[in-house]
């Protein structure tokens, strides 16, 4: 008998083809009150770490660009600012409930001609080869099943000469920092889903899955085995997040 494969959703251990519905349920509860808990568990900070990854985008008018997992649409709403009437932002998400907040979000705002709303599994991108200038993916990376096929994924739709960037919770560079940060994801951030949006268990598997996630070093040498080149990362906050970029040869 051929044993199942397995991986991790959280801390528990479930079959690979599980994850990403189990992952399905966890954004369809969290998706109408995901921006007031984005702001609540990083104090707004998380506004920043967004906008350093615009910064360093080296996006410009013309361009296009795809979001992966991009959710509620925080980056997609300035790159479509950045791209101006002659570039496109495609923001991708897997999950329908989040694409739905974010595309009404930047339909209130008045700034969806330039914007393309797809949902589209990270691993198995529907663009063609050398589809983008940029592709970003913040804080979704993590929940992706197979990384290493949605970075393969990433490069083969990427243009030459085209950038990456990963922003993702990482391993924070203190130990002291990292004690911290457990005692606030594991007992303060389950309290916080449970007040604001009803649901603790929901955020905490989102603690869980960041402590599953690969540290800095190993997203650097992953996305280089995905044969990106120039692959650098910044800690931001400590390292609490990182910012991995890479660029197509």
């Amino acid at each position: 008998m051929t044993e199942k494969k397995t991986t991790h959703f959280g801390f528990t251990e479930v079959p690979v083809e599980e994850k990403a519905g189990k992952v399905a349920q966890v954004f369809h509860s969290v998706a109408a009150r995901y921006d007031i808990m984005n702001d609540l568990m990083s104090g707004g900070v998380h506004r920043l770490w967004k906008r350093y990854t615009i910064e360093m985008s080296g996006v410009r008018p013309g361009n296009s660009v795809l979001d992966i997992a991009g959710g509620t649409g925080d980056l997609a709403a300035k790159f479509s600012r950045l791209v101006g009437d002659s570039g496109l932002v495609v923001l991708a998400d897997i999950n329908e409930s989040m694409m739905r907040v974010g595309r009404d979000k930047l339909l209130d705002l008045g700034i969806a001609s330039n914007v393309r709303f797809i949902q589209a599994d990270a691993q198995q991108l529907p663009f063609a080869d050398n589809s983008f200038d940029c592709i970003t993916i913040a804080f979704g990376l993590r929940n992706v099943t197979d990384k290493d096929m949605a970075l393969s994924a990433m490069h083969r739709a990427l243009r030459p000469g085209g950038r990456l960037l990963v922003l993702e919770f990482s391993k924070p560079a203190s130990p002291l920092l990292e004690k911290v940060y457990d005692t606030y994801s594991f007992a303060i951030l389950p309290r916080l889903g449970q007040v604001v949006a009803n649901d603790p268990d929901s955020y905490r598997y989102l603690a869980e899955s960041i402590r599953m996630h690969p540290d800095q070093e190993t997203l650097k040498s992953m996305m280089q085995q995905a044969g990106f080149a120039n692959c650098q990362y910044q800690n931001l906050t400590g390292g609490i997040v990182a910012l991995h970029k890479g660029i197509k040869p």
